[in-house]
This record gives structure tokens, sequence and C-alpha cells, in this order.
């Protein structure tokens, strides 16, 4: 089976990562090195310079290591190159491993090719030879505060939403917009509300 092709890079934590993405895409991933990225200027430059060519993909683990990692990425990186791809909380721990990490959570490394693979559709991530989807009208911070998902009392209902879509629990109030946007049409999502 042919593996599809993905036109932006994909930036991943490590290289067991790195290793279970390629089996699943065709596609340039580079490694962050963890948190040696925040000590890297030459690999910051780089990523820059990846982003500006071709555009990003992150695709950290849902722990947060993986999210310090993407946010300081997400401020060092033009915001408008880079898509965000998020795996669920699974957890677990992965087979070359004697334990599971801190959270208990699996990372990108321990995750299905389907689950990479749906992640990276859920993203936005350019599929060469398919056809880009139709934007449509987006769901704003007025939705999510008229649903109760922000604001006020709204944190055990967002974790709710979160774990229904089977997203990371470290996801801000604007990441989980911007996956819902990602996810589902506006309309959808008043009618899963």
């Amino acid at each position: 089976m042919k593996k599809p092709r993905i036109e932006e890079v994909v930036v991943v934590e490590g290289r067991y990562d790195r290793n279970m993405l390629l089996q699943v895409v065709d596609a340039t991933v580079v490694e962050t090195g963890g948190f040696a990225v925040f000590n890297d200027r030459e690999k910051l430059h780089f990523l820059r310079k990846l982003a500006e060519k071709r555009g990003l993909i992150l695709l950290t683990d849902s722990d947060g290591a993986g999210f310090v990692i993407r946010n300081y990425l997400k401020g060092a990186l033009p915001k408008e190159r880079i898509k965000q791809a998020y795996i669920p909380d699974v957890f677990g721990k992965e087979r070359r491993k004697r334990k599971a990490g801190k959270e208990g959570k699996l990372g990108v490394e321990g995750m299905t090719p389907e689950i990479l693979l749906e992640a990276l559709r859920r993203s936005g991530a350019t599929f060469s030879g398919e056809d880009a989807a139709e934007r449509q009208a987006a769901i704003t911070k007025a939705d999510l505060l008229e649903k109760g998902l922000i604001g006020a009392g709204s944190a055990q209902r967002r974790r709710e939403l979160l774990q229904k879509l089977e997203l990371p629990e470290h996801l801000t109030p604007n990441a989980m917009l911007e996956m819902l946007n990602l996810l589902m049409s506006r309309e959808e999502f008043y009618e899963r509300q």
C-alpha cells in the first residue's frame, strides 16, 4: 500500500516519533530533540526557513512536556505557516520503555498508524493528490461562550468535550477553538452541543 504524501514538513519531538511517522506517511519529518530545541538557535533558524518555504505541522506528545515544546515553537515561528496536529490522550507505555512516562500517556511513537493519519488530517495537512476541504463559517469564541465552553465554570465542560473528541486535556481554549474549526462546521458544532 502506498503511503500518503504530505506537502508540509512535520515536526516531532524525537527519533522514535520520526521513525513511527515515516512508517505511516511519505513526508519530511524533523525532530526537535525534545527540550534541546530551546537552546539550539540553528535548529530554530532551520525550522523558520522550512515554515516559510513549505509550512510546518507540529505533532508533539499530548503530555505536559509535549505542550511546552509546542507552545515554545508556536511563539518562535510564523503562526500563519504552522498547523497543529494533536494525538489523543491514550494511557499506557511504549514497548521499548520499561515504565510509562510521568503522566502515563503514550506519545507519538506509541500511536497506531490510523490515529497518526487522523491527527494529520484533522490538522489540515495538505495531502498530495487530494482536494482541499472547502472552508465554512468558523466557530467563534462567542459560540464557545454561548455553549459554556469558556468563561466562569467552563473547565469541566471543556474537559468533557476534549475527551469526547479524543483530544489532549492540555489544550488551551484557543487551541481547542482551532481544532473545533478543523473538525467540524459551525452548524455541526451547534448540532452536537
